[in-house]
């Protein structure tokens, strides 16, 4: 019987302010393999399936990982951002475990709690969320967003719009039946209102893409390289 994290929920995800925060996240969750002695060394590492390590050092393709993005922030040549990239994670091993980075919120965002006390006695005031990882700015304009979006897919969902109404409306217009939708192919029309499909229950009912998945004949993972397409 299949149950568990993995299995049954969604994996645990945050929002983080790339700028000062992303790549000592990415350093921290891909060292979790040594901290938690699955593997011993950065070359055992390298060859560890079960992370995207291995994929940003060139060990092997990762379709669903934006790699360049990341080795960008090291260097604009792709070798040396690899380099980069393992001494990064390298000398990230002697910090151990670092509390900042597993929680959320504004402990996390300030580095720790001796910095959110020092701030409250000289009376700061930031807004934080354990979803969160970054500045008091970068929350509140997170939240921001994510109350109005909130509020526009209420107002869908209570004037009766539901993923089967999205897919009829987008299959007619493209005068497609739903069985060939369901079937899973790639005809480019198919894909084309697949996708639609796909933006439209994301955006206006807040709806995963597993759920979204079901409807439309393809995996999860296709539903998510489809839209970054």
């Amino acid at each position: 019987m299949k149950s568990g994290h993995l299995f049954e929920n969604r994996y645990k995800s945050i929002l983080c302010e790339e700028e000062n925060y992303l790549l000592a996240l990415i350093r921290y969750i891909h060292l979790n393999p040594i901290r938690a002695g699955i593997v011993e060394t950065m070359e055992e590492l390298e060859r560890y399936p079960w992370c995207g390590h291995s994929a940003l050092v060139g060990k092997r393709e990762c379709s669903w990982m934006d790699v360049d993005y990341v080795l960008l922030q090291l260097n604009a040549k792709k070798r040396r951002a690899q380099d980069a990239y393992r001494r990064f994670v390298g000398e990230g091993i002697a910090m151990g475990h670092r509390p900042e980075l597993t929680g959320g919120g504004l402990i996390r965002s300030k580095g720790g709690w001796s910095q959110v006390v020092s701030a409250r006695r000289s009376g700061g005031k930031e807004e934080y969320d354990e979803r969160i990882l970054g500045s008091g700015d970068f929350v509140s304009a997170a939240l921001k967003e994510a109350e109005e979006k909130t509020r526009l897919q209420l107002k869908f969902r209570q004037t009766g719009r539901t993923l089967t109404k999205i897919i009829e409306q987008e299959c007619g217009l493209a005068n497609l039946s739903y069985q060939e939708l369901k079937a899973g192919g790639r005809r480019r029309i198919v894909s084309r209102v697949r996708i639609q499909i796909a933006k439209r229950g994301l955006d206006e009912l807040g709806l995963s893409l597993a759920e979204i998945a079901r409807y439309v004949g393809v995996s999860t993972s296709g539903i998510a390289r489809a839209i970054k397409r």
